[in-house]
C-alpha cells in the first residue's frame, strides 16, 4: 500500500463506469441531477439510487446546487465502485483564469475519497468535454493538482475516453 504522501498513479484508456475502484469521480453539473457525457453515463449505469441521493443532497445542504470546485459523495448504485464523488468543473473561459477551480475539483475529490476511507479512485478528464477545457491544459492542471494534493488515496487512476485525452494525460503525468 502507498504511504499517505505517495499514491500509485496510472493513466489508462477506458470507460470510467466500468472501473472497479472504491470511488469513481463524476464530472457533474451544479444541479447534481444528471446530464450529458460522464455525468449522464454514471447516472444511467449506476441507476436510480444515485439520483435519489443527489435529490436528497439538493433538498438539504446543497439546495442551490453543488458549487464549482467542490465535491460530495453518494452511493455508486450498480457501478463496480462503493461511491461516486461528484465534482463540478468550471466551464473553460478564454478571458478568465479558472484553473484554480479545476484544480480544486481534483483536490476536493481526493479529500472526500480520503475521508470515506477509499483505497482507490478513478478520475475522468474533468471539464475537458462539454465544458470546453483544452485537453493538454486540463491534463497539466490535473497532474499538478493530484501531485500537490494534501490528502491522498493509495491508488489514483486517470481514465480517459479517447486516444487524444490519453496522450495528453500520459504526457502531463509523465514518468515519476
Amino acid at each position: 500500500m502507498a504511504s499517505p504522501n505517495h499514491s500509485r498513479i496510472s493513466v489508462v484508456r477506458g470507460d470510467i463506469t466500468e472501473q472497479s475502484v472504491d470511488a469513481i469521480v463524476n464530472a457533474a453539473n451544479t444541479s447534481l441531477l444528471g446530464g450529458g457525457g460522464v455525468d449522464g453515463a454514471i447516472h444511467r449505469k449506476g441507476g436510480k439510487s444515485i439520483l435519489e441521493e443527489c435529490r436528497r443532497l439538493r433538498a438539504g445542504h446543497y439546495g442551490k446546487g453543488l458549487p464549482v470546485g467542490n465535491a460530495v459523495a453518494t452511493t455508486a448504485g450498480r457501478l463496480p465502485a462503493r461511491w461516486v464523488v461528484h465534482t463540478v468543473g468550471p466551464v473553460h473561459s478564454a478571458t478568465e483564469d479558472r484553473s484554480a477551480l479545476l484544480a480544486s475539483c481534483y483536490g476536493e475529490s481526493l479529500r472526500v475519497a480520503h475521508e470515506l476511507g477509499a483505497e482507490s479512485i478513478a478520475f475522468p478528464a474533468i471539464s475537458a468535454g462539454t465544458y470546453g477545457w483544452p485537453i493538454e491544459d486540463a491534463a497539466r492542471i490535473a497532474a499538478w493538482a493530484v501531485h500537490s494534493a494534501q490528502l491522498r488515496v493509495p491508488e489514483i487512476r486517470m481514465v480517459l475516453f479517447d486516444d487524444t485525452a490519453l496522450r495528453a494525460f500520459k504526457a502531463a503525468f509523465g514518468p515519476r
